[in-house]
């Protein structure tokens, strides 16, 4: 097995913006950087999912953080790992189960990652009914 270096690199100041408080609102979650969080994500699939999503699931991942391997943009990188860590946090919770979409999330999407969601709900489709003729 070959290693990556993972080049998301933010900045101190960027991770200490990223975490603090305004006294307005309950203080942030702490981020984790990239690749702790990359494990605790597929350690939260091992434990928590069954073997077939955790699959999808792991595959996605990679392909994730593969994809934002060289993200630049600070407010991209910090939103990126502030909603992998929120979903790490649901499947450690199993809070996740009969979830549904945030519609504010949704608007913000892309024609790609609408795309995404799109194939994502017909295998979802697929499966069931397969499921339901066996």
């Amino acid at each position: 097995m070959y290693r990556t270096t993972f080049t998301m690199k933010p900045s101190l100041k960027l991770w200490a913006t990223a975490t603090a408080g305004n006294g307005l609102r309950p203080a942030p979650m702490a981020l984790l950087p990239p690749i702790p969080l990359y494990r605790r994500l597929l350690r939260a699939h091992r434990k928590h999912l069954p073997h077939e999503m955790r699959l999808l699931g792991d595959e996605y991942i990679k392909a994730e953080f593969r994809a934002h391997r060289n993200v630049d943009n600070p407010v991209h990188l910090i939103g990126f790992l502030t909603e992998w860590q929120l979903y790490a946090q649901k499947i450690e919770g199993d809070s996740w189960v009969g979830d549904k979409l945030d519609p504010e999330k949704v608007e913000k999407m892309s024609d790609q990652q609408m795309g995404q969601l799109y194939e994502l709900m017909k295998a979802i489709q697929k499966r069931r009914k397969d499921d339901n003729e066996e």
